[in-house]
């Protein structure tokens, strides 16, 4: 069982920690101190839910439907080229990042926010329900492989939130705002790219 575990948490560990739009988001706003703990806790249940429903075997039932799969690519392509739009904007506009800084998002904002970065990027579903979960069906214990890459999530997710705030006093400067949303951008742009004319949601046999 604990095999299964550690399999769950180091295989999870290598997919989530890499950088995206979740944690892209988790850390900006861990920067800024604004629900951080709550976008962080947002990700972790999201990330659990997929991962415990790849497991136990919704990632090949969508395999069979492409139809779905096209529909998550092309629409998770729009979404990302729209949120680099704003981050370039936010990057190239001083004037726009400065009022940003002043005007703190609502809880309910950063809920949906969260919610938009994680359930509308296609990445997400690859990462937990097609790779992570159809891994985990074929270990010798699911739920205990399902449970480590569940507790991956949170140590991550956790560890991002609580480390970002805590730096927030020395990174909280135009132009380190400048600098990571410009990565932002640049980031975004590259996803949808290799969604668009890569490999998109092509699930692994």
């Amino acid at each position: 069982m604990w095999q299964s575990y550690w399999n769950g948490l180091g295989i999870a560990a290598g997919l989530i920690i890499a950088i995206g739009t979740q944690n892209a988001f988790v850390l900006g706003q861990s920067l800024k101190r604004e629900y951080h703990l709550s976008a962080a806790l947002l990700c972790i249940l999201c990330d659990a839910l997929m991962i415990v429903l790849g497991v136990f075997g919704l990632a090949a039932l969508l395999a069979s439907h492409p139809a779905i799969l096209q529909a998550v690519r092309w629409g998770g392509v729009v979404f990302l080229l729209a949120y680099a739009g704003f981050a370039a904007q936010r990057a190239l506009r001083p004037q726009a990042l400065l009022q940003q800084g002043q005007q703190a998002l609502s809880h309910g904002a950063v809920v949906l926010t969260t919610l938009a970065v994680t359930l509308l990027n296609p990445h997400f579903y690859l990462d937990t329900l097609f790779l992570i979960g159809s891994l985990g069906s074929q270990q010798a214990h699911p739920a205990a492989y399902a449970a480590g890459a569940a507790s991956a999530s949170a140590l991550w997710f956790i560890g991002l939130a609580l480390g970002a705030a805590w730096l927030a006093p020395w990174l909280a400067r135009p132009l380190t705002w400048r600098l990571l949303d410009s990565g932002i951008a640049l980031l975004m742009l590259v996803i949808a790219y290799n969604l668009a004319f890569g490999q998109g949601l092509d699930v692994p046999s």
